[in-house]
């Protein structure tokens, strides 16, 4: 079976790049210990002041999406959604084959 491959940003408003970062941070360590979970890395491109890039490797899709309902998971989203600018993108998901 291969693995669940997540890559995607998310792009605060203007001042709140590193609140953003932050709270992904937080978001990185329930991950740490949720099933299925191998990789959950928070990212800043020193050229773009308003993005924060997350990539996610997962035993399966099914796990990723179960992390949503991981205690706390729910209210960093919360926290996260008046900081950002313009609804989030739907990540690049791809199948790891190697």
């Amino acid at each position: 079976m291969s693995k669940y491959l997540l890559h995607g940003n998310l792009t605060a408003k203007q001042g709140y790049r590193e609140e953003l970062a932050n709270i992904l941070i937080d978001a990185s360590k329930l991950m740490a210990t949720t099933k299925g979970c191998h990789l959950y890395a928070v990212a800043l491109d020193e050229e773009d002041l308003h993005s924060v890039y997350i990539t996610e490797i997962w035993d399966s899709k099914e796990d990723h999406d179960n992390s949503l309902n991981v205690e706390g998971v729910r209210e960093l989203i919360m926290k996260a959604m008046p900081i950002l600018d313009g609804q989030p993108q739907k990540g690049q998901a791809l199948q790891i084959i190697n």
